[in-house]
């Protein structure tokens, strides 16, 4: 099984990557390293963001490590929430943000967003980048109690249900993260290095 150094300590992040790697990767977390910090996300794009993360791992730990920025764009707010998901009311509380989110929505008939993620891979002295997204629409109030951040008020194109009505499993094999860590481990398998 290989170690893969994951720059968070967010648990759902955690658990839900786990699942889609399955037993090919045992990830560790900023807890391994007994890394504390806070580390910047100051960038203008998810990528800018998510390589900042595996720069700030490798240049205090000296380890081969992978990190993601995931969002929500919604069409009808230029792409807000964007880089900003976690603290788009000001505040780190979710259902803060997805009130505020709500309220700028009030009124407007397109819906249209979508959820983005980008990981940056720091392998051998090389960053890569892989890119999941998934299209979908915002509906008017929270349904579901699983999945985390936007999810409630979240329905991907061609489903009824939210992400927060699915099983995990099934989330797993649709989602904006489910993509970019397939193509993630389809590129550590295929060349076949240990982290």
């Amino acid at each position: 099984m290989k170690a893969l150094y994951f720059a968070t300590n967010n648990p759902h992040k955690v658990q839900e990557i786990q699942s889609i790697l399955g037993d090919e990767f045992e990830i560790k977390t900023l807890n391994d390293l007994a890394c504390e910090e806070d580390i910047p996300e100051t960038g203008t794009t998810f990528e800018e963001n998510a390589k900042q993360k595996t720069d700030f791992i490798v240049e205090r730990y000296d380890v081969s490590c992978f990190a993601d920025d995931s969002g929500l764009e919604v069409e009808a707010l230029n792409l807000e929430p964007g880089v900003y998901s976690a603290r788009y009311s000001g505040s780190r509380n979710m259902d803060e943000n997805i009130d505020f989110l709500l309220e700028r929505l009030a009124g407007v008939e397109d819906r249209t967003a979508r959820f983005k993620t980008v990981i940056s891979l720091y392998l051998d002295g090389k960053q890569y980048f892989f890119e999941g997204s998934i299209s979908g629409r915002i509906i008017d109030q929270r349904r579901g109690e699983k999945g985390f951040g936007y999810d409630p008020i979240f329905i991907p194109e061609g489903y009824a249900e939210t992400f927060a009505e699915m099983s995990i499993n099934k989330k797993n094999t649709i989602s904006h993260r489910a993509i970019a860590v397939k193509k993630l481990a389809d590129f550590l398998l295929k060349t076949d290095e240990s982290i």
